[in-house]
């Protein structure tokens, strides 16, 4: 009986190069998956166990006068099914916006309105005075930690510490497989980094965190959010009227802050609550 064990990436792909390696066709096989394996970042292998069937002739059977013997019908092969990928969580749906607030086609608007009296914070993503501080050593401890990610994922990825500013410690990541981890709009960027950033609380617990850029998406980045926020800050003066933008993570509410902070005649603030906590652009007072 010919026998051979295939690996490769995909079902299809292992059956392919089993039938090639036996000589025969796919249909021919009789296909066994002996282990499946599914990577960060959509890698997965599959490994099968696949044998030749060989077409027995068939006996011939004597059968009652006016009766057909009806052979029973060969067993299916059953191959092991992937398992099912967990659905994504739904986003919030978001609320109505207040009265007297403009919302840019841009932006969306905040979870939970709030009065600018009450609950507003003025500059509340600009880093307070009692922050931590990211030292080198900081710096060695998220290159080692993502190093040891990329090496568990089989990602070719190169990460480089470079800056250490206020709490924040800024890695690049660079290589052939970078690109699996900025996704669409920087999607999977900004999870790869929350998820560090969890990691290095329970690890270290100094408060210090880091800043992931990928494939230089976030300086592009950044002049998108600076363009942006001109554009509606323009808006708003001309209105006499608040703008509230999509929710943001704080690095990116802070790059916000930052655009606006010399333009006269608005200024800016932050509502909400995480993840929700959007900035809000406004007429100066």
């Amino acid at each position: 009986m010919q026998v051979t064990e295939v690996t490769a990436k995909s079902l299809d792909e292992a059956k392919a190069q089993a039938a090639k390696q036996l000589g025969v066709s796919v249909d021919q096989l009789n296909v066994q998956v002996l282990e499946e394996t599914k990577g960060l970042f959509g890698k997965s292998n599959v490994r099968i166990r696949a044998e030749v069937v060989e077409a027995a002739p068939a006996k011939p059977a004597r059968a009652p006068r006016g009766k057909a013997k009806a052979e029973p019908a060969p067993e299916p092969v059953v191959e092991a099914a992937p398992e099912p990928e967990p659905e994504p969580e739904k986003p919030a749906k978001p609320a109505r916006t207040p009265r007297g607030r403009s919302k840019p086609a841009e932006a969306e608007a905040p979870a939970k309105p709030a009065a600018k009296a009450a609950k507003a914070e003025p500059k509340a993503d600009a880093p307070a005075g009692n922050e931590p501080v990211a030292t080198a050593e900081d710096a060695d401890h998220f290159v080692t930690l993502l190093n040891d990610l990329m090496d568990r994922a089989e990602l070719d990825v190169n990460v480089q510490s470079t800056e250490v500013a206020g709490k924040y410690v800024n890695v690049r990541l660079d290589g052939k497989d970078a690109g699996y981890l900025v996704g669409k709009h920087g999607e999977v960027l900004n999870s790869l980094q929350y998820l560090i950033n969890i990691v290095a609380t329970q690890q270290w617990g100094n408060g210090v965190r880091t800043v992931l850029d990928g494939n230089d998406f976030r300086a592009r980045r950044e002049q998108q959010l600076t363009d942006l926020a001109k554009k509606i800050a323009e808006a708003v003066l001309e209105r006499g009227e608040e703008a509230v933008l999509d929710a943001l993570p704080a690095f990116e509410r802070r790059l916000v802050h930052k655009a606006l902070s010399e333009m006269p005649g608005v200024s800016t603030y932050s509502e909400g609550e995480e993840p929700n906590r959007r900035v809000v652009i406004a007429p100066a007072d």
